[in-house]
């Protein structure tokens, strides 16, 4: 769900601290966004107390500030700063750890860099969205980004009022267009023209861990990577930022709040997200299982965002009992917890549905509500099954995709199980590189429906981003449709007979990764050049072990819709009886590197399908291992998570 139609708009938490909105003037909130010490500020006396940002997180700015513009009475003031290493984007935007992102003009400079980086008719007079995910450090970025907003020329900023998704196809007050732009709820016609998310997604949160932010284009997907090489470039270059004179906003009210030339409005996203599910899904027929006595749900938020929906969604309108919402309550550091929903972090859950007399479905979401897990009493399905059986099912059981599927679509990781799905059913299918962007482009071109990711991310084009609550919603269409004419007291079509019978019908392809977490980003990229070595001089017929290679590569992908490329997106080998092992370095953390391992094989033996992944892939995962050298470049002796 994260990152919804137009662009995701999550905030703050109800765990979050009391904060009140200050009247002063940026001379005396310049010392909020940057400076604890008055002598060195744009202060000539000590900042008020009752300023809602911590000062502490800003150090001295200098005292270099200009008055460069005051556009209809608003006063804009251009601050001296200068480049700061280290602001690369990943697949999903600039991640670190609280404390890099506090330090001085730390973010300032990248959002400044992000407006120097947009064509001026991008952003000037223009409508933006501002959201995060509740984690910590939401509260004082949000106002960082509003006055820089402000002082860049942008006319307007939307902002939701509990915690994300505030757009939807045709949501409430705002209208969204099929394409997924946002409009302005006051103005009908006014397309939004991007907007800024705030969120380290499945990282843990809180003052010691990660936090990000990141920038969704237009139509709702994420920045292309010509954009984020300019952002990049610009942080290089950068020496002022523009920041508007205007006094904090209070976003916990809803409304908007005006100063002459640009506005913020505060709007419920919750009642807009609904509809747009409504649109998607039969209600009626999900709500006739989940109200069933003889079928028992539940649902980990994880204390994470989608806690603000749960008990709205699956419970007011879709008749679950309230106890079957786990950890909904959104706290700024997740519980103490890691909300990525896996095997690993999401052990809770784990232990339930294994647990003697386990509930029939469980499902738990992530940090930001976009990443997903489905798990069936004592049975877990990987995301690369999930993809492709909600691909397999869609048409009969979710009434959006009736009129006919436009495209599958999976990352290169993701095991081929939704390639079988595409070739049986004669539907276009596309491979493309790890990062949600590539998926929005070809959905913006007409030629993607369903799509997924094997960390945990599954989505259709109802949006321009991976959604969590929306697989969840599939997975029961699916099994309310298996069911809807099973009388009470008949046994019910479970989450383990659905995934079996697709396997009977495609075939199953066995997969697991292995995430080392946290390593020395050194020994991590001396192996990825090993592997790069070794791949260009390989040949198709030389043995690995029992395995016969095919061809080996650093995956390069060239997009069908305006011909970019990109290139170095996983070393694969793939060996004659459709076997695979790649490798690739994660963008998605906040510090050192995260190696992934990745491992499939093909199995179309039907009583070969019961055995245990892991035993299946043993021989696979012992080749990767020993080709990869990894324990010698890493020195790490065991992964940190397997799924």
């Amino acid at each position: 769900m994260a990152h919804s139609v137009g662009l995701n708009l999550l905030y703050s938490t109800t765990a979050s601290r009391p904060r009140s909105s200050s009247s002063s003037s940026l001379a005396s909130n310049a010392i909020t966004l940057f400076s604890p010490i008055p002598s060195l500020s744009l202060l000539s006396s000590p900042p008020s107390p009752k300023l809602s940002l911590r000062t502490s997180h800003f150090p001295s700015i200098k005292a270099f500030s200009t008055t460069i513009a005051e556009p209809e009475g608003i006063k804009i003031n251009s601050i001296a700063t200068k480049p700061i290493e280290g602001q690369k984007t990943g697949t999903s935007g600039l991640r670190k750890k609280v404390k890099v992102f506090t330090q001085e003009n730390y973010l300032a400079n990248w959002i400044q860099a992000l407006f120097n980086s947009l064509p001026a008719e991008d952003y000037k007079n223009g409508l933006l969205v501002l959201g995060g995910d509740g984690r910590y450090f939401n509260r004082e970025a949000a106002q960082i980004i509003i006055k820089i907003a402000a002082g860049n020329g942008v006319g307007k900023i939307l902002v939701g009022k509990l915690w994300e998704y505030l757009f939807s196809h045709r949501a409430g007050r705002c209208f969204v267009n099929t394409s997924g732009f946002c409009c302005d709820p006051q103005e009908k016609g006014k397309l939004a023209n991007g907007g800024f998310i705030m969120s380290a997604s499945h990282n843990p949160g809180g003052p010691e861990y990660d936090w990000g932010i990141k920038f969704n284009y237009n139509s709702g997907q994420p920045a292309p990577e010509s954009i984020t090489d300019k952002i990049y470039g610009n942080t290089l270059s950068i020496s002022e930022i523009k920041v508007a004179d205007i006094p904090d906003v209070d976003l916990s009210r809803l409304g908007v709040t005006e100063f002459r030339n640009f506005s913020v409005e505060v709007v419920d996203p919750v009642s807009d997200y609904l509809e747009l599910l409504e649109s998607v899904f039969d209600f009626e027929l999900i709500k006739s299982l989940l109200s069933r006595s003889d079928f028992r749900f539940i649902f980990d938020a994880m204390h994470a965002v989608t806690g603000a929906y749960a008990k709205p969604i699956f419970v007011d309108k879709l008749g679950a009992s309230l106890d079957s919402i786990s950890n909904g309550v959104p706290l700024e550091d997740f519980g103490h917890g890691h909300p990525d929903p896996n095997l690993t972090y999401a052990k809770d859950l784990v232990n339930t549905m294994y647990g003697e007399n386990g509930p029939d479905f469980g499902a738990a979401s992530d940090g930001d509500g976009d990443r997903n897990m489905i798990l069936g009493r004592g049975f877990f399905v990987t995301p690369s099954d999930s993809v492709a059986i909600i691909a397999a099912n869609a048409q009969e059981a979710i009434p959006y995709f009736c009129s006919g599927i436009k495209g599958l679509a999976r990352s290169m990781p993701t095991s081929g199980a939704l390639d079988r799905v595409a070739e049986k059913l004669k539907f276009p299918f596309f491979e493309v590189p790890t990062g949600w962007k590539f998926f929005g482009n070809l959905m913006d071109a007409g030629k993607l429906s369903i799509c997924g990711e094997e960390s945990f991310g599954t989505g259709s084009d109802h949006i321009r981003e991976k959604d969590g609550i929306w697989a969840v919603l599939a997975w029961l269409s699916i099994i309310a449709y298996q069911n809807k004419d099973k009388k009470p007291g008949e046994k019910l079509v479970s989450v383990s007979d659905v995934v079996k019978e697709y396997w009977a019908t495609y075939g199953r392809n066995f997969f697991s990764r292995y995430d080392y977490e946290e390593c020395e980003s050194e020994g991590a990229n001396k192996m990825i050049g090993y592997l790069r070595d070794l791949v260009s001089k390989s040949k198709a017929g030389e043995k690995y072990g029992s395995y016969i290679l095919q061809f080996a590569d650093d995956f390069t992908y060239t997009d069908p819709v305006d011909g970019s490329m990109v290139s170095k997106q996983g070393v694969r080998f793939v060996f004659t009886d459709g076997s695979r092992i790649i490798f690739r370095l994660s963008g998605t953390g906040s510090a050192g590197a995260t190696v992934r391992v990745y491992i499939e094989q093909f199995e179309p033996d039907v009583s070969k399908h019961d055995v245990d992944a892991q035993t299946a892939l043993k021989p696979l995962i012992d080749l990767a291992l020993s080709v990869s050298k990894l324990k010698d470049f890493t020195g790490r002796e065991k992964p940190t998570v397997i799924t």
